[in-house]
């Protein structure tokens, strides 16, 4: 071989070798890249799905990151006795089916705490008043570093049914937990306070007569606050059921991005 031939074959290998380094580094990143981008990745956000157990009208079990949270406890303690032992109770109002002694005396409430407007308070024996922290309406308290709860009012509107409901007697609740904010009406109709809410991604929202308020009151509140989900809940009144389906249906029809969904209040009905 020639010096010229010789000279070509170096340029070849040279461009060749280049030009498979320039393919390289165009489909792969340098390794320290490669590296953060994996850091990265390993470095995400991990909250807990809230868990919500109806039990019956307007008593629930919510639970979230491992805190357990009962809501208005009544029918006795057996009721309870799959469930948890509770942090917080929140208790909305007086009445049978939301203040009920005996069931709160017969849970185990050691570790817990009780959150009640102070017309509840002043019902419960001198024990539970020790576990009491006293909210009323406009009030917050931050319970743990994950859960606070801000005292709403719950009050009727109607003349018929301003006997039931006092303004400022019972509270509804938010709670802020975590990543969402949780709307429980309490009995309410659909005040000022409710539709003026904000950001809700949960809500469970009361509809009987004669005590609250009708169907078509609740959907339209609804939509005006416009939680992401909204539950009916405590829907049992003097003439039976309420028609959810109807509620739903007014709902979407405003608002089809709400999402209603159904859950078993009633389970011997």
């Amino acid at each position: 071989m020639n010096w010229k031939s010789a000279f070509y074959a170096s340029l070849t290998c040279v461009f060749l070798f280049s030009c498979g380094n320039k393919k390289k580094s165009e489909n792969s990143k340098p390794d320290h890249l490669a590296k953060e981008d994996n850091s990265k990745q390993l470095v995400t956000k991990t909250t807990s799905a809230l868990t919500i157990n109806p039990i019956e009208h307007a008593t629930m079990v919510l639970e979230k990151n491992g805190t357990v949270v009962y809501i208005d406890p009544v029918g006795g303690a057996e009721k309870f006795e799959s469930y948890k032992l509770p942090n917080y109770i929140l208790i909305t109002d007086i009445h049978g089916d939301h203040l009920n002694v005996e069931t709160l005396s017969g849970l185990s409430l050691d570790d817990a705490k009780i959150i009640a407007p102070s017309a509840v308070a002043e019902k419960l024996p001198e024990d539970l008043k020790g576990k009491t922290i006293v909210l009323d309406n406009g009030d917050t308290k931050q319970l743990n570093t994950e859960l606070s709860v801000n005292a709403i009012p719950m009050y009727n509107l109607r003349e018929e049914a301003l006997k039931f409901h006092a303004k400022g007697r019972g509270n509804g609740y938010v709670l802020n937990w975590i990543d969402e904010r949780i709307y429980i009406s309490g009995d309410t109709e659909d005040i000022t306070e409710m539709r003026n809410l904000k950001n809700i991604d949960k809500a469970f929202v009361c509809m009987n007569l004669p005590y609250t308020m009708p169907v078509a009151s609740a959907a339209d509140a609804v939509t005006d606050f416009e939680p992401t989900v909204v539950y009916p809940y405590h829907y049992r009144g003097t003439q039976g059921l309420s028609d959810i389906e109807e509620f739903k249906r007014l709902v979407l029809a405003e608002k089809p991005n709400i999402e209603v969904n159904f859950l078993n209040w009633y389970p011997a009905q």
